[in-house]
């Protein structure tokens, strides 16, 4: 898949004009990029698109309009886009009341590495959490994580021939699974490899 460059990205004012424009169709896309697991914890597969929107938020934010300053933004939210033969998502852990959450989380350790995509007749495939930097410690686990979930080419070419998906997390305080995974969602996934 592409990776960002800064030219892809278009001037800041360029992006204001268009933000609504492109807002609606980032969650019109998002809405085939996200898999609710159980009730409090959610992958949003990311890509080109969610990722340049990212970048371009980024810009918004913080009123970026400097090559260099924008190139530093592209270059820690290109390692997100997937490669061809991965899968990369964002995984979050969501418990609205604090104290809920400052438990569950010292609950959930390793939960980042309990998180697993499966292509119908294959192996689950469990995420690659955090390369960029660990989000954990010994008491207790991060509400956000990186995922990255490689797979082989017969599992590419498998998937590129529509068989099911399934997607799970085997942590045992926080067992659920989803199979399979929706049509909308392993279409676009699928997309991902080309």
């Amino acid at each position: 898949m592409k990776k960002l460059t800064v030219a892809d990205l278009g001037s800041l004012e360029q992006y204001l004009a268009l933000r609504p424009t492109v807002r609606q169709a980032i969650i019109e896309h998002k809405k085939n990029r996200r898999v609710d697991l159980g009730a409090n914890a959610s992958l949003y597969f990311e890509d080109y698109m969610t990722m340049k929107y990212q970048v371009q938020e980024m810009m918004r934010a913080e009123r970026l309009r400097d090559a260099d300053a924008i190139q530093e933004e592209v270059d820690a939210y290109n390692p997100l886009i997937p490669d061809g033969t991965n899968l990369k998502a964002t995984f979050m852990l969501e418990f609205p009341d604090e104290n809920e959450r400052r438990n569950k989380l010292a609950k959930l350790i390793e939960i980042e590495h309990r998180i697993w995509l499966r292509i119908d007749g294959f192996p689950k495939v469990y995420g690659i959490a955090d390369e960029d930097l660990p989000r954990s410690t010994q008491e207790k686990t991060s509400a956000v994580h990186f995922l990255r979930f490689e797979f082989t080419a017969e599992m590419v070419d498998a998937a590129r021939q529509r068989v099911g998906w399934s997607l799970g997390c085997d942590h045992p305080q926080y067992a659920h699974e989803v199979t399979p995974l929706p049509e909308n969602v392993a279409s676009s996934l699928t997309r991902d490899f080309d």
